[in-house]
């Protein structure tokens, strides 16, 4: 009879105790409950829940505390300070599966508020922990330590060569090639946070052949999935030339194209960075997107989308055009005027227009011949309005105005200049005059450099 009233009380204990943590974590999931729970130190009765001899208790209390570090910054650093990292770590090498995704989270929740918290989460020695959790048998380890290790890389190049040296990309990019879709979508964003900082970190992802998987995972059909993958190429592409190359060379061309045509914004907005970041580095790279059908593709989903989703692609053909007069005169030839002309008038956003008017401006600065073909589609006094308009962005008036600049040099279609004459200031209109003048009276402007800039009438 003694010996069932002892036992009677720890049951009671134990169920008080996983009724709180329990109700704990159910609390920390609405934002109107945290400032009160905070506030009657809830984070040090929790600590303590962690060292629980019932395994759930302890989950349920790590859970509790990864939601509560969730919602700011100064619940994240109590959590530090209230020493239960060391704790967290301890449990990812030593406890069940449910406890190491459960800690995990912990470590996520609060590495993603800022690099401070990151790196106090690398100070406790958690590197190792969650890079042996990415060997894991379970996937839901592997994908909650992949969470945690992006969210420490995101923030800058040392925290991120940190997670590099640990030796996580290899193993994230095996993590790719399971058949887990959440554990490849974590992995690929990963990696992309990995490579975005420097050309040497990308490299990293290279090295490891993450290349190639990525790029093959692009034929599922998980949106999100193709979204992260997309991305994470992009950030590789983006530093040089070789690393654009390797990019290509792993045949990214011609599956990228038909993610231009995804319902998916996203994958859409993704893809035409990624094709943005190739195309920017060299002629060569441009001509192998021209001649992979890219500029054309470009202009199609550019006309199919608004918005943000366009920016990308509305720099991606500025960037082709840049490069040469052949480049310029393929956008020209693929119709890309009239969809950067409608982009100019439509777009709401004055970033937006501001590309369309850089991008139009690099088509136009080559010969007469691209001059005109931008002049011919009543582009330049949209241009001049934009450039005139007190409601305009100083980006876009700088940019317009440099776009009329380029193309007026360039412009001996009288027509097309002709209403400037009454309409340009002067800044617009002394290059107008010039222009007449050199269709009008081409002589003035025929000097000799061994007469010093005298004016030749031969």
């Amino acid at each position: 009879m003694s010996q069932r009233r002892v036992l009677k009380v720890f049951e009671q204990y134990q169920k008080a105790r996983t009724e709180f943590v329990q109700m704990v974590a159910e609390l920390a999931t609405r934002p109107e409950n945290i400032e009160t729970l905070q506030n009657v130190g809830v984070i040090s009765l929790l600590r303590t829940l962690l060292l629980d001899v019932v395994p759930t208790i302890q989950q349920t209390a790590a859970l509790a505390l990864g939601r509560l570090a969730s919602y700011n910054d100064d619940l994240a650093e109590a959590v530090v300070k209230c020493d239960i990292l060391p704790q967290l770590v301890y449990s990812l090498a030593e406890q069940n599966r449910f406890y190491k995704k459960a800690a995990a989270f912990v470590l996520r929740a609060v590495g993603k508020h800022s690099p401070q918290l990151a790196q106090a989460i690398v100070d406790c020695g958690a590197l190792d922990s969650l890079v042996i959790c990415l060997e894991d048998f379970d996937p839901g380890v592997k994908e909650a330590a992949a969470w945690a290790l992006r969210y420490i890389a995101r923030h800058n190049a040392e925290l991120s060569q940190v997670v590099v040296d640990a030796g996580a990309v290899p193993l994230l990019a095996l993590c790719i090639q399971e058949p887990e879709i959440a554990l490849k979508r974590i992995a690929a964003s990963a990696l992309s946070d990995i490579a975005k900082h420097s050309p040497e970190l990308a490299q990293t992802v290279v090295d490891a052949g993450a290349v190639a998987h990525l790029v093959q995972m692009l034929l599922n059909p998980d949106a999100k999935l193709k979204h992260q993958i997309l991305s994470a190429l992009s950030q590789v592409s983006k530093h040089s030339v070789n690393l654009a190359e390797m990019v290509v060379e792993a045949e990214i061309f011609p599956v990228v194209l038909t993610c231009l045509k995804d319902k998916d914004e996203y994958v859409k907005e993704n893809a035409s960075t990624l094709i943005r970041e190739i195309a920017k580095h060299t002629p060569e790279l441009s001509h192998l997107v021209v001649n992979a059908g890219g500029v054309a593709a470009m202009i199609e989903c550019i006309g199919s989308c608004k918005g943000n989703t366009r920016l990308p692609g509305i720099m991606m053909l500025g960037y082709v055009a840049a490069h040469s007069e052949n480049l310029a005169m393929a956008v020209i030839i693929s119709k890309g005027i009239p969809q950067l002309s409608v982009c100019l008038s439509e777009e709401p956003e004055d970033h937006i227009k501001a590309a369309a008017a850089w991008a139009l401006g690099q088509i136009g600065r080559h010969t007469p011949e691209h001059a005109r073909a931008v002049a011919v589609t009543n582009t330049l006094p949209v241009l001049l309005s934009l450039y005139m308009s007190t409601e305009s962005s100083e980006d876009l008036q700088v940019k317009s105005k440099k776009a009329i600049k380029s193309i007026l040099q360039k412009c001996t279609y009288l027509p097309a200049l002709e209403p400037f004459l009454y309409d340009a200031p002067p800044s617009i209109l002394k290059h107008v005059v010039a222009q007449f003048s050199k269709v009008l009276f081409p002589w003035i402007f025929r000097y000799t450099s061994a007469e010093g800039g005298q004016l030749s009438t031969t």
